[in-house]
């Protein structure tokens, strides 16, 4: 998933915004919806969107707070989901030299 979005420690960073890259991995039996082609038995991809996207509209200063607030509303959405990892990549960041990315992961679910 990608955005534009306004994190950061820097002014710059808080009025001109950044390029974000938010990655999301689950374990998760999908057995029924193999089986069913419904929906309903699986995760929906559109909805953990919606949750991401949200979040990366509310502006924060360190990756680690936006990943740890991706992170409990996926588990407040889906407190059965068994473990997950969401994983936030700032592209060029500010750091004084040559970097791709600065990347935060954080794990999460109910096996944790």
């Amino acid at each position: 998933m990608e955005f534009l979005a306004y994190h950061g420690c820097l002014a710059s960073e808080k009025e001109n915004g950044g390029s974000f890259v938010v990655d999301f991995r689950a374990s998760v039996d999908l057995g029924a919806a193999a089986q069913s082609d419904e929906l309903a038995d699986t995760l929906d991809y559109s909805a953990v969107y919606k949750i991401v996207a949200a979040e990366m509209a509310t502006p924060s200063d360190l990756l680690e707070n936006v990943a740890g607030r991706i992170r409990a509303a996926i588990e407040e959405a889906y407190p059965a989901l068994p473990e997950f990892e969401i994983s936030v990549s700032k592209k060029n960041p500010p750091v004084g030299g040559n970097a791709a990315v600065a990347k935060v992961t954080l794990y999460g679910g109910c096996a944790r």
